[in-house]
């Protein structure tokens, strides 16, 4: 049991100690362990340098020192393990360090812990413990190579969309980090990289509709668009979002179907003896054909045959 007693100075590298052993955590050894001897030492130091001083002035260096312990393992372990590495060596070694830091900062909250349950209620404009630990990690870290992590990101999913194998845990571990790390002001960094897939995701598949018109068949075209719709879907459902599936879908029918209807049915003419047709009114009609869940087509042929249906009753 700790004296009673403890001058702050004294109680500093009491702690210090603490956060010495914690930080082994973040430098690679997250087998690290506290002894409940152990955690009482360090719960009954912090308590003590707060009650028995009274002086919120101390209790706030101590508060200090939890927010300068994490940003100093940060700056010393943590940004040196990433800054240089690139692609999915970033990522993997990003789900690895964020690993260690939150168990890290689990330790260190439970050290100081009286802090939350005291000092940090009675002032409303201080973050608690564990809010400083997402902050801090936020801040000088993910802010810091959020672009470097989409791009990473992307580059795997373009990469399996091309037919290579890529680590689909890591791809999903990844993006749940961003989802877990987003703030609690509204800052959702999940979706903000959901709307830059979407914007690639358009962008490609207006590509390969142009191509695929060009050289397949409307058979083949249809063929391929199916199985398009097929990959997105077990894409989305290894490592995105339930709901990312459904826009990612609907962009795929967009840019390969609705989009393009009209060349569609120019190329059915054309395969199928070169009659002609009032597009106009077709395309008004196929405007209608809604994405929405409920009133779009099931599959592909399902919509070519609505489409197909459409020209019949205009000729």
């Amino acid at each position: 049991m700790i004296q009673k007693f403890i001058p702050l100075d004294e109680g500093m590298i009491i702690m210090d100690e603490a956060i010495l052993k914690a930080k082994k955590i973040i430098e690679g050894y997250p087998e690290t362990k506290f002894s409940g001897e152990e955690y009482q030492r360090f719960y009954e130091c912090v308590y003590y340098m707060c009650t028995y001083h009274g002086s919120n002035e101390k209790t706030m260096q101590l508060y200090e020192k939890f927010r300068n312990s994490l940003e100093e393992s940060i700056f010393s372990t943590v940004l040196p393990n990433l800054i240089n590495k690139q692609g999915e060596n970033l990522l993997r070694e990003f789900v690895v360090v964020w690993s260690n830091y939150k168990l890290m900062a689990r330790w260190l909250c439970r050290f100081f812990e009286y802090l939350d349950r005291f000092f940090i209620p009675q002032r409303i404009e201080l973050e608690s413990l564990n809010d400083i630990s997402f902050s801090c990690f936020r801040e000088m870290v993910f802010k810091k190579l959020y672009c470097r992590f989409i791009e990473a990101a992307l580059t795997l999913i373009n990469q399996e969309r091309e037919g290579l194998h890529i680590d689909s845990v890591l791809l999903k571990n990844v993006l749940n980090i961003f989802v877990e790390i987003s703030d609690h002001r509204g800052v959702n960094y999940y979706q903000d990289f959901e709307q830059i897939l979407l914007t690639e995701i358009s962008g490609y598949y207006s590509r390969v509709a142009s191509e695929w018109l060009l050289h397949d068949s409307l058979a083949e075209y249809v063929q391929k668009v199916s199985w398009c719709l097929n990959r997105e879907k077990q894409r989305a459902h290894q490592y995105l979002h339930p709901e990312t599936e459904a826009k990612i879908l609907q962009a795929v029918r967009y840019h390969l179907l609705d989009q393009i209807a009209i060349k569609l049915m120019e190329k059915r003419q054309a395969e199928n003896s070169g009659l002609m047709t009032d597009y106009q009114e077709i395309l008004s009609k196929c405007a209608g054909m809604s994405l929405q869940e409920g009133s779009s087509p099931s599959s592909p042929e399902e919509w070519l045959s609505k489409l197909m249906a459409s020209s019949s009753h205009i000729c």
